[in-house]
């Protein structure tokens, strides 16, 4: 693109990202009397008020990082210890430099770090972000499988899920409480988003499900990273979609079916695409995630 073409498209998508921003309303569910999911744009925020500590886990934009400080201030008088990334792209870590501070540490997955790592680096290089901010980006305290934090008598697990949405993927379960935070392994009412080029599969994905299944009971109350709280019997049967789905487009690849074909057969998934395809990802996009997914294989 021209360069003064481009400069004025620039400076008119700055403006309509910061309009948005400005628009949104950061909203507040109540799970339990210590734990709260925060929707804003971007992935769900969950919030612990312990007894001595604060846990957060993601923190949306940068932009939103002012508006979200101030709903959890409506909460607690608590400065936040932990800040948890459940993964690393940009809706869930965006907050990170402005959340990072001598009170909050910041933590994920060993692969999380190394891809935050990655970016900031050749944004660093192209002198897009300051060296202290790649710095306050990067997760402080990283974990390969599992970490325990503990505040009195509460028991907070952050364990690995393997190859599901990205390559480094976190759920956090507060156990007392009975709430665990899925984080993009699961996209409540709607397709989930498998980001192949970042380490998932539609197979991982289904096994941080089944994993996430053994943990839970009929009681718990589930924050997924995209969509309205939920509960086991959804995840139940969203699980089940997900494996009639791998079925259905597995059978297609058997078959010698090419990718375009399975892209645009329109009736391999329409008994989901009502329900759960009106969202960033639709049947086609869907089709196509499970089928270059499997072809991996």
């Amino acid at each position: 693109m021209n360069r003064r073409l481009f400069l004025p498209f620039l400076f008119l998508f700055t403006l309509l990202v910061q309009s948005q921003d400005q628009e949104v309303t950061i909203t507040v569910d109540t799970l339990t009397q210590k734990v709260y999911m925060l929707t804003g744009r971007g992935g769900n925020i969950g919030i612990y008020v312990g007894n001595d500590k604060v846990f957060m886990v993601d923190d949306q934009f940068a932009p939103l990082s002012n508006k979200i400080k101030a709903t959890i201030a409506t909460l607690t008088d608590k400065s936040i210890t932990y800040l948890v990334n459940t993964h690393m792209h940009g809706d869930h870590t965006g907050g990170n430099v402005n959340f990072n501070s001598e009170a909050t540490t910041l933590v994920a997955q060993d692969n999380v770090r190394k891809r935050l790592e990655n970016k900031g680096k050749k944004n660093l290089a192209a002198n897009k972000i300051s060296q202290e901010d790649y710095e306050k980006n990067l997760p402080e305290i990283t974990f390969s499988d599992d970490l325990t934090f503990y505040d009195g008598d509460e028991t907070i697990m952050a364990f690995h899920v393997h190859n599901a949405h990205t390559d480094g993927d976190a759920m956090i379960y507060f156990v007392n409480e009975n709430v665990l935070h899925m984080g993009d392994t699961y996209f409540s009412g709607r397709y989930p988003y498998i980001d192949l080029k970042s380490g998932g599969s539609i197979d991982g994905y289904i096994a941080a499900h089944r994993k996430a299944l053994l943990v839970i009971d009929e009681n718990t109350k589930i924050i997924p990273g995209h969509g309205r709280p939920s509960n086991k019997a959804e995840l139940e049967v969203y699980v089940t979609m997900l494996e009639d789905i791998r079925t259905i487009i597995q059978k297609e690849l058997v078959a010698g079916k090419s990718l375009e074909a399975v892209k645009t057969n329109t009736t391999l998934l329409a008994k989901y695409d009502a329900t759960h395809g009106n969202g960033y990802i639709n049947g086609e996009k869907m089709r196509e995630a499970v089928y270059t997914s499997l072809s991996k294989k």
